[in-house]
C-alpha cells in the first residue's frame, strides 16, 4: 500500500481506484525520475522509438540509392525554406506589432506615476513584449527612455523582468501547432511550458528582493564602476543580414521615428520609411529656388551640388493606408505566413527524423558526459544555448526550433531545459553588444540597462538549475503538459490569462494606486499559496492537516475537477478536437468517486 494513504482509513475495495488516478497522474517529480506507470505502459515523456518503415541502405539499388538521395536534399531544402521563411514572418509580425502598437508603448513608458509601482513596471514589459512580439524592440524601447532621462534606472528594472517574460510567448505559440497529436503536444507544450514557468519563478523571487534592496540595480552599477568602457562598432547582425532582402521588399519601417515615438518627441509622420538614401546631384547657377523641384534638404544659395533623397523600394512605400491598417494587414498576412511554416516544419522533420537519422540526431543531443562528470552535460547545454543564440540573434527563431524538435521526440525536456537557460544569457550578450555601439552620452546608462537583463537571467540559473533538487520548473512543465494533452483547451486558457488576461487586470488595479492593488492582489497571493501550502501537505504530511483538509472532497466539483469545465468547452466546440481522450474522462470519473477523494490528494 502506497505510504501517502495513511491511519488505514481507506476502504480496500477502493485501493485500485486510487491506483489508477496515482497511475494516470504519474509522478513528474525530479528531472531523473519516471513515472509511475502500469505493466507494459509507456511513458508519455519517454522520447518515442523512432519508426523506419522502408528499405534499409543495403537492400537498395543504384537507382533507389540515387532516389533516396534526392529525396533528402529536397526535404533539407523545404526545412531550411520553411525555417527562412518563419524568420522572415516573425520579423514582418514585429512590424506589423511596432505598427499598431509603438506609440501607444511610448506613451505607456512616459508615465511615471504608474512606473513607480513594480507590478505595474512589469505587467507593461509582458504588455509590451507581447504586443511587439520582440524582446530587442521593447529593451530599446527602454534604452532610450533611460538615456533620454524620462526613465529611471530604478523604473526600468521590473520592466525588464517582464520583457523576459513576455518573450516567452513564442514558444509557447510555435506549441500550438503540433495540437492535433496529442503525445507530441504533451512534449511541445511541456517544452515551451518549461520556459516560462523559469521565467515567473525567477519574477517571483527577484521582484520583491529587488523592491526591498535594489540588488540587480546596485550589482549592474558596481559593475560598470570596475570598468573603462569606450562606444564601440556596431554589434554583429547575421540573422537581419539574411532576411532584410525579403523583409524590405514588403516594409521598412522608420527606426528614429521609433525611437523618437519612446522617447516622446514623435510628430504625426508614419513610421514607414519613405527615403532610404541620398545622392549628390550637381547643378548649375544658383540653386536657391531648389526646393519646389527637388526633394530633401535645399543647399544654400550659389551652391553647385544639391542633396536628393532616393526613395525606398518596398511594398508599402507612398501608400495612402494609414499605420494600423499597414499594421492590420501586416498582422494578418505574417499570422497566416507563420502558420503555415510551421506545419511545414513538423510534418517534415517528422518524415526527415526517422529510423538511424533519428536515433544519431537523438544520441548526439541528449547525451551526457561520463561518470563522474555527468554533471557537466547541462552546462554545455547552457553554452551551446547561449552561443546559437547570439548568432542568430533571437531568442525568439532559437526556442521556436527547439520546440518542434521536443514535439518530435528528439529532445528530451531534461536537456532542452538548460538550452532554453543558454538562450536568455545569449539574448542578453547580444543587447551588451547593442549597448556598446551606443553614443558616449547614453553609453553607461544603455549597459547597465544591459547588465540588469543578464544579472537577472543568470540569477535565475543560480536559483532554479545549480542545485539538482531546485530544478522546479521540470516537474511543473511536466504536470502542466499532462494536463493539456487531456484537455487541450487549457492551453489557449493559460496563454489569455498568463500573457493578456491577468497582466492587464494587474495593469487596471495598478493604475487605481498601491492601495488597491495591495488589497485585491495581496489577498488572491495569500489565498494562492495557502493552497499550495495545503496541496503539498496533502501529499507529504496529511497527518499534520486537520481532517477536513486532509483532501479536496467536501468542495464543489468544478473546483476540484477540470471535468465539468470540460464539458462546456466541449459543447461550444464544433469538433472532437476540445474533447479529452476516454482516458482523462476516466480519470475525471475518479476523481468525482468521493472514497477517492477522501484519501488521495488531487
Amino acid at each position: 500500500m502506497p505510504n501517502s494513504l495513511t491511519g488505514g482509513q481507506v476502504p480496500s475495495h477502493t485501493l485500485d481506484t486510487v491506483g489508477l488516478v496515482d497511475r494516470s497522474l504519474g509522478n513528474a517529480g525530479t528531472s531523473g525520475s519516471a513515472p509511475v506507470l502500469e505493466e507494459g505502459e509507456m511513458d508519455p515523456w519517454g522520447l518515442p522509438q523512432p519508426k523506419d518503415t522502408g528499405q534499409s541502405w543495403k537492400e537498395l539499388s543504384v537507382a533507389g540509392r540515387v532516389l533516396r538521395v534526392v529525396i533528402g536534399f529536397l526535404k533539407a531544402c523545404g526545412l531550411l525554406g520553411n525555417l527562412y521563411l518563419f524568420i522572415c514572418s516573425l520579423d514582418i509580425l514585429s512590424s506589423a506589432f511596432q505598427l499598431l502598437s509603438s506609440k501607444m508603448a511610448g506613451d505607456i513608458f512616459k508615465d511615471n506615476v504608474v512606473l513607480s509601482n513594480p507590478v505595474a513596471g512589469l505587467v507593461i514589459g509582458v504588455l509590451v513584449t507581447v504586443l511587439v512580439q520582440s524582446s530587442s524592440t521593447s529593451s530599446s524601447i527602454v534604452v532610450s527612455m533611460v538615456a533620454s532621462k524620462l526613465l529611471t534606472v530604478q523604473a526600468c528594472v521590473p520592466i525588464i523582468m517582464g520583457v523576459n517574460v513576455g518573450t516567452s510567448i513564442t514558444s509557447t505559440l510555435v506549441s500550438m501547432a503540433q495540437s492535433g497529436d496529442r503525445d507530441e503536444f504533451r512534449r511541445a507544450f511541456g517544452g515551451s511550458a518549461v520556459h516560462s514557468i523559469f521565467n515567473w519563478l525567477t519574477v517571483l523571487i527577484l521582484l520583491p528582493l529587488e523592491s526591498a534592496t535594489a540588488l540587480l540595480e546596485r550589482l549592474s552599477a558596481l559593475a560598470l564602476g570596475a570598468t573603462s568602457l569606450e562606444p564601440g562598432g556596431q554589434a554583429p547582425d547575421i540573422l537581419k543580414v539574411l532576411t532584410k532582402p525579403l523583409t524590405h521588399l514588403i516594409v521598412q519601417l522608420d527606426t528614429d521615428m521609433i525611437a523618437s515615438s519612446a522617447s516622446g518627441n514623435a510628430t504625426n509622420g508614419s513610421l514607414i520609411k519613405r527615403w532610404c538614401g541620398t545622392r549628390e546631384v550637381m547643378t548649375s547657377g544658383n540653386s536657391s529656388d531648389c526646393g519646389a523641384t527637388i526633394s530633401g534638404p535645399c543647399p544654400e544659395s550659389n551652391s553647385s551640388t544639391v542633396v536628393e533623397q532616393l526613395p525606398c523600394h518596398h511594398l508599402f512605400v507612398g501608400t495612402e493606408l494609414t499605420d494600423l491598417a499597414v499594421g492590420f494587414i501586416l498582422l494578418a498576412a505574417s499570422l497566416l505566413l507563420l502558420c503555415t511554416c510551421l506545419v511545414l516544419i513538423v510534418k517534415l522533420l517528422n518524415s526527415v527524423l526517422r529510423g538511424r537519422v533519428a536515433q544519431a540526431v537523438r544520441k548526439v543531443i541528449n547525451a551526457d558526459f561520463p561518470f563522474p562528470f555527468s554533471w557537466l552535460s547541462g552546462y554545455l547545454a547552457i553554452l551551446v544555448g547561449a552561443g546559437l543564440t547570439f548568432v542568430l540573434q533571437s531568442s525568439s527563431v532559437f526556442t521556436a526550433a527547439i520546440v518542434p524538435l521536443m514535439g518530435v521526440g528528439v529532445i528530451s525536456l531534461e536537456r532542452a531545459y538548460p538550452l532554453f537557460l543558454g538562450s536568455n544569457i545569449g539574448t542578453t550578450t547580444t543587447a551588451l553588444l547593442a549597448a556598446l555601439a551606443s553614443p558616449a552620452d547614453m553609453l553607461l546608462s544603455a549597459l547597465q540597462v544591459a547588465l540588469i537583463h543578464f544579472f537577472f537571467n543568470l540569477a535565475g540559473i543560480l536559483l532554479w538549475y545549480v542545485v539538482p533538487v531546485l530544478r522546479l520548473p521540470i516537474p511543473l512543465a511536466k504536470r502542466f503538459g499532462d494536463l493539456t494533452a487531456n484537455y487541450r483547451w487549457v492551453a489557449i486558457a493559460y496563454l489569455l490569462l498568463s500573457f493578456l488576461l491577468l497582466p492587464l487586470a494587474a495593469f487596471g488595479l495598478s493604475l487605481a494606486g498601491s492601495t488597491v492593488l495591495a488589497a485585491v492582489g495581496g489577498p488572491l497571493v495569500g489565498l494562492l499559496l495557502l493552497i499550495v501550502l495545503v496541496n503539498v501537505l496533502q501529499r507529504h504530511r496529511p497527518a499534520w492537516l486537520p481532517r477536513h483538509l486532509r483532501s479536496w472532497a467536501w468542495l464543489p466539483i468544478w473546483l476540484r475537477s477540470l471535468e465539468p469545465w470540460d464539458r462546456l468547452v466541449s459543447g461550444c466546440c464544433p469538433c472532437k478536437v476540445c474533447s479529452p481522450p476516454q482516458a482523462a474522462a476516466k480519470e475525471a470519473h475518479c476523481y468525482e468517486n468521493p472514497e477517492v477523494l477522501a484519501s488521495h490528494q488531487l
